[in-house]
């Protein structure tokens, strides 16, 4: 447990890395491409995130499912140790633009972020699963880079990215929590419904 708490800390820490760079830029086009990197490491150093690994839920035992609050909590630990450091850094000022992302989040009612929630971890695993299933090398790429793309643009929720947010706009509340759960709640039902859907279908 404590290599797949340490890998959760260090995907947290490139989905930190992401969120930085989309915060970073105007343009958000721009800043969901670039926010591709954190899945990116993560997909190509075998590192824990909770929203690829909750995808694939059902395809494993017990142990499996056990072992998602440590992912989760490692992913918390390592946005908030990115956001944490940013703050000794000019990269301080752009609490101001995570502050207005997380009063957009938290003023979502709480079904919306769910649904918001759900249709995040359909792109995620339309990536993740690309990555992992496609043949062509340039396919694997490109399922990653479409299925972040997507769901940032889109304004879906993604309760890591999420962490790292409330952090950095300093937005954690009793109501930041609630909806963080949802969101989380949301992402994992959105990331079995892909495995799901395929078994049924190959019966």
């Amino acid at each position: 447990m404590k290599k797949i708490f340490l890998s959760a800390i260090l995907a947290g820490m490139v989905i930190g890395f992401g969120g930085t760079v989309f915060l970073s830029v105007e343009n958000t086009v721009i800043g969901s491409l670039f926010f591709t990197i954190g899945l990116f490491v993560v997909c190509t150093r075998g590192l824990h995130l909770f929203t690829g690994k909750v995808c694939y839920l059902f395809d494993n035992d017990a142990a499996y499912a056990k072992t998602l609050p440590v992912i989760w909590f490692g992913n918390l630990a390592g946005t908030a140790i990115i956001a944490a450091l940013e703050q000794f850094t000019r990269l301080a000022s752009l609490d101001a633009r995570a502050q207005a992302i997380c009063a957009l989040k938290l003023s979502e009612p709480l079904f919306g972020a769910f649904i918001l929630a759900i249709f995040c971890n359909v792109m995620i695993y339309i990536g993740v699963e690309g990555y992992r299933s496609n043949p062509h090398e340039l396919g694997k790429y490109l399922a990653l880079f479409f299925g972040v793309c997507v769901f940032i643009l889109c304004g879906f929720e993604h309760c890591v990215a999420n962490m790292y947010y409330f952090t950095m706009g300093g937005a954690w509340s009793g109501r930041a929590i609630l909806y963080l759960l949802v969101m989380t709640l949301g992402n994992a039902v959105g990331g079995v419904i892909g495995p799901v859907t395929r078994k049924i279908l190959t019966k």
